[in-house]
């Protein structure tokens, strides 16, 4: 019997485990057009005769980059076993992305920079927290894809730059190098690690040493929420052993918002999610005022102090 071996254009060098039999027991293999060239010279294989020499054929195997290419459509109608091998998700959504970025694809998606997706990073990134906080796992598995897009969006813009270009694949062998190189007492002979309070101090050291970072405040990134930001200087600063009274002294709100922060992160406390929980429970109160407010037939923007008190939630 024939056989039509489909090597998907997203893993041209992937050939499937169940194709070898059928390679080897071949009077012939031929590489079909639509084959990439490095894939036909790996496994020299011949250049396909027409679709209609190729019906007549037996014991024969095509390689090939998809059902639809010509040749594979006449052995298949003539019977051929077809042997194929799935695109992982994962590479499937990296050469959608490239798609829509190349010539002949979305104009939107043509022209987006790296600083023109900044907004969308930040919002999809919120998106993914409101989720993981409502505890709404279809919101999670939606919101975890559209922050993976944004990872693709990016690496597919870099690959484009003129002099250091770099794609996905660059981006994820450098954070298996990351992930290996932090867990020594996993990958390699390093002494176990008992806690995960212990697991931080020690990424945190390894990352000091392979950046040569000079200041224990470098790689604190300065653009996140304030709150976040005092509370990660809290904790920074709290492993390098700086005492709490060399905090910001004043009595102003932001000293006084900063000191806060900063010990509640030192305290082990998140503090960007405990404020964002209060802050989440006071919209709700809100709300349920409003609420009580129209069923009483009162228009709750015409609540003064004493109406808000009337319907607040008990």
């Amino acid at each position: 019997m024939s056989v039509v071996v489909v090597v998907p254009p997203e893993l041209p060098a992937v050939l499937p485990a169940a194709a070898w039999p059928a390679l080897r027991d071949a009077d012939a293999v031929f590489a079909a057009g639509d084959l990439p060239e490095v894939t036909r010279v790996a496994l020299d294989a011949k250049p396909a005769p027409s679709p209609e020499e190729l019906a007549g054929l037996s014991r024969v195997v095509l390689v090939a980059s998809s059902r639809t290419d010509p040749g594979a459509a006449a052995l298949l109608a003539a019977g051929a076993a077809v042997v194929e091998t799935p695109v992982p998700p994962l590479v499937e959504a990296t050469a959608v992305m490239d798609r829509l970025r190349s010539p002949g694809g979305c104009p939107w998606d043509a022209v987006q920079t790296h600083d023109s997706l900044r907004q969308y990073l930040v919002e999809e990134t919120y998106e993914l927290l409101d989720a993981i906080e409502e505890g709404d796992r279809a919101a999670l598995r939606e919101e975890l894809g559209d922050v993976l897009l944004q990872v693709l969006f990016h690496a597919r813009v870099a690959a484009e730059h003129e002099t250091d270009p770099f794609d996905v694949d660059v981006v994820a062998g450098e954070l298996v190098a990351k992930l290996v190189g932090r867990h020594p007492h996993v990958f390699a002979d390093a002494d176990r690690v008992a806690t995960a309070t212990l697991q931080e101090e020690n990424w945190e050291r390894l990352k000091q040493a392979e950046k040569r970072r000079e200041s224990i405040v470098d790689g604190v990134a300065l653009g996140q929420p304030a709150v976040a930001l005092a509370g990660k200087l809290g904790q920074r600063s709290g492993r390098a052993g700086v005492p709490l009274d060399l905090f910001p002294a004043g009595e102003d709100e932001g000293s006084r918002l900063f000191r806060i922060a900063a010990t509640a992160r030192r305290a082990g406390v998140d503090p960007e999610g405990e404020l964002r929980a209060v802050a989440k429970r006071f919209a709700a109160d809100v709300r349920a005022a409003e609420r009580a407010a129209r069923e009483a037939g009162i228009d709750p923007a015409t609540l003064e102090a004493d109406g808000w008190r009337r319907f607040w939630p008990a």
